[in-house]
């Protein structure tokens, strides 16, 4: 299936840098005089908006308007905080995702480009980009389009004559899941511990050192110079349903040609599956989690499922980053299960109890199956989990998305993890199970 390259259509078969010569020659920094020169400052956001870009980094949530919370201040000058910032979160740690690195490394300037464009919409002076800490290809790349972009004259005071200023910095992360999410970024980047923040007041009110702050991921950015380049009905129609736009999809793990390509949404998964060479060593399809190791499994019933949110939504998934993590048919599913389990355990910030004491206690139930100690009650007391640390049960969504997976897991493939309970297993109270399953 042939591609559709949008964010992609500069990224090099060896993943060389574009730099900023190059990056003008192909068009680059067309989009931004098309911004500062035929747009008010009020006047980008609501193009977003119409052209019905959401937010590449898991949520989903509509750019556009995400940008109509943040206040305006061209009516009132002297009521304008200190600074207003933008925040790109390239703090990439879903585990099975790796789309947003490629962007950086490979064409740099189109996030520049981005940024300096959304923060023209939502009025911002500053802009950070937070990079996850293993990043540092791109955290160079990144500074040197900066330079470069600032040697221009499309970065600084005045940028081209328009009047706007913007300063660009790059903060590396310690390296936390949790700073994935904005206000724990927030917290991170401020020099404090990565914990969420209550909400509200949400970071439009009250963000980065307590003033007016978005925060975008590094693809859904990407997209902004597109769409004010071409226009809105250029961007609804390289989808195939609802969503407009292209989406970046990944694959790893059992198929044959793992890596990133780009399609229109709506693609049907089996399709993209087809792309990446299908399942490894002519074994069949098990099952796959579509967008990072936070979102449900999806099971071969689902190949027809059209790749975008409300496609992904209705098929009981989340479309996410939409770089999937794909399992053959010899893949044992607790294996599976413990691994992410692990991994979310390991990365809870501890704010919460529920986040802090009940994932440890999946993980350790779920290595009781995995060697052979499954105890009669051990899938319910997991289905009892699944809703004790569900949505609106933890400070954020960290937990709820390690529940992802654990519930369609429980759904799609029941049988095959109650079979690891041996048959001449006792039923344990409450307190023998909790000591059989220390946390």
């Amino acid at each position: 299936m042939e591609q559709t390259k949008v964010l992609t259509q500069r990224i090099r078969d060896d993943r060389a840098p574009v730099w900023i010569d190059d990056y003008i020659n192909e068009g680059g920094y067309e989009a931004l005089n098309k911004a500062l020169s035929d747009y008010g400052p009020t006047e980008v956001g609501p193009l977003i908006k119409e052209a019905g870009l959401r937010g590449r980094g898991g949520a989903g949530f509509p750019t556009g308007v995400k940008w109509s919370f943040m206040p305006r201040f061209e009516d009132r000058p002297d009521e304008r905080p200190k600074h207003v910032y933008l925040v790109v979160n390239a703090d990439e740690m879903e585990p099975g995702t790796f789309k947003d690195r490629m962007i950086m490394e490979g064409d740099p300037h189109q996030l520049i480009e981005g940024m300096i464009i959304a923060a023209y919409a939502i009025g911002a002076d500053m802009a950070y980009v937070f990079i996850r800490g293993e990043y540092v290809e791109c955290q160079k790349n990144l500074q040197r389009a900066i330079d470069e972009a600032h040697a221009k004259g499309y970065l600084g005071d005045d940028i081209l004559g328009s009047g706007f200023n913007l300063k660009i910095y790059l903060h590396m992360s310690a390296g936390r899941y949790i700073c994935g999410e904005e206000s724990a970024l927030l917290s991170a980047l401020e020099g404090r511990r990565a914990v969420p923040r209550h909400k509200p007041p949400f970071p439009a009110a009250s963000g980065l050192f307590g003033q007016p702050t978005t925060v975008n991921n590094v693809e859904t950015i990407c997209n902004v110079p597109h769409i004010v380049k071409n226009g809105v009905e250029w961007y609804k129609s390289l989808g195939h349903n609802k969503d407009g736009g292209t989406k970046i999809f990944g694959a790893s793990g059992h198929v044959a040609k793992p890596g990133l390509a780009e399609f229109g949404l709506g693609v049907k998964l089996g399709d993209v599956l087809e792309h990446f060479g299908g399942i490894r060593n002519g074994r069949k399809l098990k099952g796959l989690l579509p967008g990072g190791g936070s979102t449900p499994f999806l099971t071969p019933e689902h190949l027809d499922t059209p790749m975008d949110y409300d496609g992904v939504g209705a098929a009981g998934s989340r479309l996410g980053t939409a770089t999937m993590i794909v399992f053959d048919d010899q893949t044992p599913i607790v294996g599976v299960l413990k691994n992410l389990e692990h991994f979310y355990a390991q990365e809870s910030c501890g704010w919460c109890t529920p986040c802090r004491d009940g994932l440890p206690w999946v993980e350790k139930m779920l290595i009781g199956l995995e060697e052979g100690r499954g105890q009669p009650g051990d899938i319910e007391l997991l289905d009892l989990h699944v809703k004790l640390l569900g949505p609106g049960k933890t400070f954020c969504a960290h937990a709820p998305g390690a529940m992802g997976p654990l519930e369609a897991g429980l759904k799609y493939y029941r049988d095959e993890l109650s079979a690891l309970i041996p048959d001449d297993a006792t039923t344990l109270s409450l307190t023998q199970a909790a000591n059989a399953n220390p946390l």
